[in-house]
């Protein structure tokens, strides 16, 4: 008797339409689904009935299962709402550990936005940056929140942008900017010294969702002159808060 449980076969049937999809089909009859397991067909339309009355797959005629989309859409809903709270506890808990200020940032069009923060009256930063655009090409958020994205695509986003010096370091040009995300990508955290403006000094990480895309940047910002001392220390707590809130958005790294 197969071990294999009845929503772990239904979660097969599942795969093996998902599959499909990714092939370029628009889904599958019982027949192919049958044909790509191995299985039997009336077995098989058994799973593929459950998981539609389960609301996972839905038929696009009387013989074709496919993906229900709705599913996709209400999991994007929940890891958003996870980024607000489970992004707080996380920024919360960076902030404890390192005395910096801590700010969860998202790309929009060719700027980072703050979505997030934690500052500690300690560390010397006044005013709030949520809700506020900053550029990408020298944001503290920048390199993380396109750490993933081909040359190609920073290219597009950064197409219509004159690199403005706002700190001694600032960026010159895209290259530039792509040079330093390399470097960032090989360090594992990337590293915006003073490309903001003068004497700040921050370090994030990106943050990848149950898809596997970047949907944030975790940043711990400070006064260089206190921060860059502490870089190795206060990199090790980022990197592990950003582990553990991509886990929490059920994010899993391919090995």
């Amino acid at each position: 008797m197969s071990k294999t449980s009845s929503m772990g076969r239904g979660i097969m049937a599942v795969l093996a339409v998902g599959s499909r999809h990714g092939a370029g089909h628009a889904g599958g009859t019982v027949a192919d689904i049958a044909a790509g397991l191995g299985k039997d067909r009336s077995q098989v339309s058994r799973y593929l009935r459950g998981a539609e009355q389960e609301g996972f797959l839905t038929r696009i005629n009387q013989r074709t299962y496919s993906l229900d989309w709705s599913v996709l859409t209400d999991a994007q809903l929940l890891t958003e709402r996870r980024l607000q709270s489970d992004g707080g506890m996380a920024l919360d808990t960076l902030a404890r550990q390192t005395d910096e200020a801590c700010f969860l940032g998202v790309l929009h069009a060719d700027s980072t936005v703050t979505i997030g923060e934690s500052v500690p009256t300690s560390s010397n930063l006044v005013g709030s940056w949520l809700g506020r655009p900053y550029p990408a090409y020298c944001s503290d958020a920048g390199q993380a929140v396109l750490w993933e994205a081909a040359e190609a695509e920073v290219r597009t986003v950064f197409a219509d942008v004159a690199f403005v010096q706002h700190g001694p370091n600032t960026p010159v040009d895209v290259d530039d900017f792509l040079a330093r995300r390399e470097a960032a990508r090989e360090r594992g955290y990337s590293i915006v010294d003073e490309e903001a403006e003068p004497g700040l000094y921050s370090l994030a990480v990106p943050v990848r969702d149950f898809k596997g895309d970047v949907v944030a940047a975790l940043q711990i910002v400070g006064i260089k002159d206190r921060l860059e001392p502490r870089r190795e220390e206060c990199a090790a707590a980022l990197v592990a808060q950003g582990e553990w809130l991509e886990q929490r958005l059920g994010y899993q790294p391919q090995d």
